[in-house]
């Protein structure tokens, strides 16, 4: 056989090897490259699906967070309507008045700052309830107040206007608060003046003399508040 050893057929054969050595290592290099663009681009899909999926969980629990805040604050809502009525059905019961005016002194009450239970007491034993109820010195309605006393508290409170429940029970709360808060929550002291006005029991103070006249100790008789809900 002829030897091609240095001939150009021999140097032909290797330079087609190097060429398909060259190409099959381009090749591999093209496949591994492929390979990693798809596990590259698979990731970033993954990736991308994940945060999805967490966004959609983060909103749905936002969501449902939400929801649950709203039910809960009805649920209080519906926890305080009840409690309200139960009270108001208590004092309609226990002083015998119908329920729509136990739910007016009630609510006066509480929205004037004063302890529904003190309301009732002082509403018992200056009117026994009795809307139209005026007294020998010109007292008026549930809470017994002055013309005078109710114009400085409510503007444009006239004594026809007195009669009105509403409009009494807040001039009366009010007044009431306010003589708590003068007398620094001694709420006897707060219920002499109520009753006997300020000048006598201040005389009464300043001689050192007890401006007790029965009328705290009736009103406050099994009563353990201090007055105001605040």
């Amino acid at each position: 056989m002829k030897q091609t050893r240095r001939t150009y057929v021999h140097r032909g054969d290797a330079a087609r090897r190097r060429t398909r050595i060259k190409n099959a290592l381009l090749g591999a290099a093209f496949l591994a490259a492929v390979g990693l663009l798809v596990r590259n681009h698979r990731g970033v899909d993954e990736a991308r699906a994940a945060s999805a999926f967490s966004f959609a969980l983060t909103g749905d629990a936002r969501r449902l967070n939400d929801a649950l805040g709203e039910a809960q604050g009805e649920l209080e809502l519906t926890r305080n309507q009840l409690d309200r009525a139960n009270k108001i059905i208590a004092y309609s019961s226990k002083y015998r008045i119908a329920a729509d005016l136990a739910s007016s002194i009630y609510d006066v009450a509480m929205a004037e700052g004063i302890e529904p239970d003190l309301g009732f007491r002082l509403v018992k034993l200056e009117s026994e309830f009795n809307e139209r109820a005026t007294s020998r010195v010109g007292a008026i309605g549930l809470t017994q107040v002055m013309p005078a006393t109710a114009q400085y508290f409510v503007k444009g409170a006239t004594r026809e206007k007195l009669y009105d429940r509403e409009t009494n029970l807040r001039v009366g709360f009010r007044y009431l608060r306010t003589l708590i808060r003068e007398y620094k929550g001694n709420l006897k002291i707060a219920l002499l003046v109520y009753n006997r006005g300020p000048a006598a029991v201040d005389a009464a103070l300043g001689m050192g003399l007890d401006p007790a006249n029965g009328y705290d100790r009736i009103v406050m008789k099994g009563y353990h508040g201090r007055g105001t809900v605040d």
